[in-house]
């Protein structure tokens, strides 16, 4: 236990050098236990073998990564993260032995130069000259502060918009790098100059990412509820970010040009980063008794009446919700039109098995939400076409004592990364928006009985 102690608290010190024997000690075996977890969660959620061929890419798509079976994405990426977080410090360690700026680190998550980066160092000696003493910084706290974060909040400002903007995409390197670079730069002003201790670093981080958040809501580019969900994510790479700036501040690494340099690196990286599959697709399934037999229950289904405006906060707050459906002729080639708060879903019916399935097409649909924002009719781009329903199905099972198991299916993709994160969300919305439908269908048919 002593033995896991000591481990775990050299694994947890951002701060002191190592050399490049223990680099490639602590590299070779976290990267075995690495690849032993990888190859047993895809081996066993999955029923596939994991090659080491399967890491040549970057962090970001290592975290995006996607692999038939429900959930294997997610159970990857949690147990990525601390891999993220020991390679990225173990590395800056390891170049600050080397005599060399700590910015280089950085390099860890720029894709393909990472390797590289890894192999030099395990060959680099360690610095014996004396060096000049870190620079004693002496600036005003308010002063720093404010300087710090107005360039955190500038650099995601910018980026956002150049990735957004020009490349259309919402990748991982969007949630991931930025937050990073934001972090890493805040946190190096801030203490580059004015001496702060952690809990200090730590507040003007999260304050970067607040004024951060919202900026965006003020300047239209954004609402509240992507906002929120986007939190959580960003704030927790930006803070990984935040000790790395803030151990290189402290090394006698506070010119600003390598810093500079380094950011800019990473930001393109960032940028670089590959965006989501969107040939992955998603099933979310839901189900429901009722009590009534299949052919009671079937008229419902193809078509039901309006359904009561939701009480349910994440509808009021603008998550879109279903509101009535109607279908145009019979069987297959039918339109069905299923209407929600922010438009309509068309439907062609693909198959028409009355009393047992029923099965359609998504050819147009609407926003899955309307942002909360002080402006009206605000729309971001990832509102459009990020994320898609392909098809969907309703199931009629007869059950003993004239009962029925009514089973609805979305089949979706999503373009948003790290998909093993918005999934969370995107599978609870769809799951919320299920429960609304059957529990009405369930309600208008036990009622009519």
């Amino acid at each position: 236990m002593r033995a896991l102690s000591d481990l775990l608290t050299f694994w947890m010190d951002p701060a002191t050098p190592i050399g490049r024997g223990t680099y490639l000690r602590h590299g070779l075996a976290l990267a075995a236990v690495k690849y032993a977890g990888d190859a047993a969660i895809v081996w066993t959620m999955a029923g596939r073998v994991w090659t080491p061929l399967d890491y040549l890419g970057s962090v970001y798509s290592l975290l995006s990564y996607r692999v038939d079976g429900e959930w294997v994405g997610l159970a990857l990426g949690i147990w990525t993260l601390p891999f993220v977080w020991l390679g990225v410090t173990l590395t800056l360690r390891r170049v600050l032995d080397s005599g060399r700026s700590g910015w280089g680190a950085l390099f860890f998550f720029v894709p393909y130069a990472n390797y590289l980066v890894i192999l030099l160092l395990c060959f680099a000696s360690t610095d014996t000259r004396e060096g000049m003493a870190p620079a004693v910084p002496c600036g005003s706290r308010l002063r720093s502060a404010i300087l710090a974060s107005t360039a955190g909040v500038a650099i995601g400002i910018v980026a956002t918009v150049l990735l957004v903007t020009f490349r259309e995409v919402y990748s991982a390197g969007l949630f991931l790098g930025v937050p990073f670079v934001m972090g890493a730069a805040t946190a190096f002003l801030f203490n580059r100059g004015y001496g702060a201790s952690v809990g200090e670093t730590v507040s003007v981080t999260a304050l970067t990412f607040v004024v951060a958040g919202l900026t965006a809501v003020l300047f239209a580019t954004e609402g509240v509820i992507c906002i929120m969900m986007a939190f959580p994510l960003a704030t927790g790479a930006g803070m990984t970010g935040a000790v790395v700036g803030r151990t290189i501040s402290r090394h006698r690494q506070n010119e600003l040009p390598p810093a500079v340099f380094a950011l800019f690196v990473l930001s393109a990286g960032a940028a670089a980063a590959p965006p989501p599959d969107g040939g992955v697709v998603f099933e979310v399934r839901s189900e429901v008794e009722i009590a009534a037999p299949p052919e009671q229950v079937w008229p419902h289904v193809i078509a039901f009446d309006p359904i009561p405006e939701p009480s349910d906060a994440l509808f009021r707050l603008g998550v879109a919700y279903p509101q009535r459906a109607s279908i145009s002729g019979d069987g297959v080639g039918a339109i069905r039109h299923c209407v929600f708060s922010t438009g309509a879903f068309v439907e062609p019916i693909t198959a028409w098995d009355p009393g047992r399935r029923l099965s359609f097409d998504v050819v147009a649909q609407p926003p899955p939400l309307r942002e909360l924002s002080p402006y009206r009719n605000l729309s971001p781009p990832h509102l459009d076409g990020y994320l898609r329903a392909r098809r969907g199905e309703f199931r009629l099972v007869a059950l003993p004592g004239g009962r029925t198991r009514l089973e609805g299916s979305t089949w979706y993709v999503l373009e948003i990364g790290p998909e093993m994160y918005w999934r969370l969300f995107s599978d609870y919305f769809i799951q919320r928006i299920h429960r609304r439908v059957l529990d009405h269908i369930r309600t208008e048919v036990e009622g009519h009985g």
